[in-house]
């Protein structure tokens, strides 16, 4: 009794931790102690054992992805040292016009992430741009900050086939899957994501403007108006822009398109047997294009990478201090029950993966840190229930995206506090768009899995 009321205590430690902005690895550290004392795990094994280099491990997370985490930071800068990213964005709101917004935003950010530059970096990148978007439109900021999450934070992470987001390596390199499985139900999912929260937010804009409610500059938007590109500023167009992006995709298809025609080789096999690896190289060669191709970062390339390198370890200390707090939870018998409940659930078993990946989540508060506890703690069970590593791999990934962004999310965090937002003045919208919409959209791709296998 007293071992769940403290695993209990110690996961509503995290979240209210986390919501004060408290530093995650601190709340994480503090959390697992008092887990760990309340089920008689010894302090040594809590923190220089199950923490650190468990399965689960936080030590264990981040050998495995810092060249992934590395790579994408690196190609992120670059990206925006070269102009390429502010290049995308202007050449899209210069072709669909600053009344569509919303949409815009939203396709700027997916086409970023998708490509592998990293959220946060897209998130500086769109907000600036962001301000004279909002002003003209008239658009509330509330509604901005929701479609940046929608781009950025829900079809492009977990759906879409072939991106090399830390969540698709994840279950790829725990399943011995590649990054394009379980690929239709992907697709269908994100555009199910995408149609469905573009038409909430543009329901709600309309609304807005019905009720009165316009945008409102904050000090915020005033200091990242200056960041924005000037007006006289000349930018690389919006194909020269994108085909960095393209080069990171087109080297992770490469493999799977020659396997498709017939072709094997070795270095083919060991793209498709390493995602971790091959995922961090096609972001490399992206970063190396911009190099070739932007005279900005081929004056400072040296810096820029170093600011990449910079930009990754905050994102990856904080998603390893998560799963390190996983790796600790695993041991204890409230979670060993609570699998046990789960798998004997008279359920289909993707209905059960469903259920599991999204409460892993969203005790996490963490698609990546839920999907890695999942991966190490549940998958191998479902697996020998039959289930097919493919449609595990994306079932799993689409779950995890959906409890993800509750309120104590560190992006949801990030974002509110990059644009001067309150979780009272926004967090209602982003709610919809990141949680219960991809929720939708992943029991649908359950449900459909389940008509035709």
């Amino acid at each position: 009794m007293i071992a769940n009321l403290g695993l209990i205590a110690g996961l509503g430690l995290l979240i209210w931790l986390a919501l004060r902005g408290v530093n995650i690895l601190l709340a994480v550290l503090v959390s697992i102690f008092v887990i760990g004392l309340s089920n008689s795990i010894p302090i040594a094994d809590i923190f220089l054992k199950h923490f650190p280099f468990g399965a689960s491990g936080a030590f264990s997370f981040a050998g495995n992805f810092l060249l992934l985490f590395i790579c994408g930071g690196i190609f992120g800068r670059v990206m925006a040292a070269s102009h390429a990213a502010q290049g995308v964005a202007v050449a899209i709101t210069q072709k669909l016009g600053q009344q569509r917004a919303l949409w815009i935003a939203m396709l700027v950010c997916a086409l970023l992430t998708y490509g592998g530059v990293v959220v946060f970096v897209v998130m500086f990148t769109m907000y600036p741009i962001g301000v004279s978007l909002m002003q003209s439109a008239n658009i509330p900021r509330r509604l901005y900050a929701a479609a940046i999450a929608l781009g950025a934070g829900t079809f492009t992470m977990t759906a879409l086939p072939g991106t090399p987001s830390i969540h698709n390596v994840i279950a790829a390199r725990n399943l011995g899957t590649d990054l394009f499985a379980g690929g239709w139900l992907g697709v269908m999912a994100g555009v199910v994501m995408a149609v469905l929260g573009m038409w909430y937010l543009q329901r709600q804009w309309r609304r807005a403007s019905a009720n009165g409610e316009n945008y409102q500059a904050n000090d915020k938007d005033k200091q990242m108006a200056a960041l924005a590109p000037a007006t006289d500023q000349r930018l690389p167009g919006l194909v020269k822009s994108l085909l960095p992006i393209v080069a990171v995709l087109a080297t992770i298809v490469a493999p799977r398109a020659l396997q498709a025609f017939g072709i094997q080789s070795q270095w083919q096999q060991f793209a498709l047997g390493q995602p971790v690896l091959w995922a961090s190289f096609a972001l490399l060669a992206g970063s190396v294009l911009c190099l070739v191709m932007f005279v900005p970062v081929r004056k400072r390339f040296v810096t820029v990478a170093g600011q990449g390198v910079d930009d990754a370890m905050l994102p990856l200390i904080n998603t390893a201090a998560v799963i390190g707090f996983g790796g600790v939870v695993i041991q204890t018998a409230g979670f060993h029950e609570f699998a046990a409940w789960l798998l004997g659930l008279d359920i289909p078993a993707l209905l059960s993966v469903f259920i599991s990946a999204n409460l892993i989540s969203g005790i996490t508060a963490s698609a990546s840190g839920g999907l890695q506890i999942f991966m190490s703690s549940l998958a191998p069970a479902y697996i020998e229930a039959g289930v097919s590593p493919d449609l595990l791999h994306r079932i799993a990934n689409l779950a995890a995206g959906g409890l993800d962004s509750l309120p104590h999310s560190g992006a949801v965090i990030a974002l509110l506090t990059l644009m001067g937002l309150t979780h009272k003045d926004a967090y209602k919208d982003i709610f919809v768009v990141t949680v219960i919409i991809p929720i939708i959209a992943a029991l649908l791709a359950v449900l459909i899995a389940l008509a035709l296998y």
